[in-house]
């Protein structure tokens, strides 16, 4: 985030002040990127995705711990195949360069695959704890 608030900070500088740097936008939108899909794995980790829990929690103790499971299920999966699709994205990509840095864009697209991957363990980790334990992740509940 400090990197990201710098870099804009100087492209509005260099623009006011100067003559415009040109490879400030391309950095701000990589971070950017990179701060969005770490931040979702961030989340997940602190069970901080928005979820509609109206539903479950009119459940009795054992359905709830059934839908939350077959909800980290689904995820788990969802997270695989966005993983696997990423990195055959990445793959694709390879020979492209980003413009004003000329940086293979496989740099860029690796974030993907690394924080879907990311997400896809943390939420089989729920899940085995849930399996285990019986223990449901609550929104906000510190991960021990």
């Amino acid at each position: 985030m400090a990197a990201l608030i710098a870099v804009i900070t100087l492209q509005i500088v260099s623009r006011v002040a100067f003559t415009a740097v040109g490879w400030t936008e391309e950095v701000a939108r990589f971070l950017l990127i990179g701060l969005t899909f770490l931040g979702a794995a961030l989340a997940w980790q602190r069970h901080r995705h928005i979820a509609v829990g109206v539903l479950v929690d009119r459940l009795p103790d054992r359905a709830q711990r059934i839908a939350t499971a077959l909800a980290l299920v689904i995820a788990v999966a969802f997270l695989i195949s966005l993983a696997w699709v990423g990195q055959t994205y990445m793959t694709m990509q390879s020979f492209q360069k980003s413009a004003a840095l000329r940086l293979p864009m496989s740099y860029v697209y690796a974030i993907v695959p690394v924080s879907a991957g990311l997400m896809a363990w943390l939420a089989a980790t729920d899940l085995m704890r849930l399996l285990l334990t019986g223990a449901r992740p609550a929104a906000g509940e510190p991960v021990e």
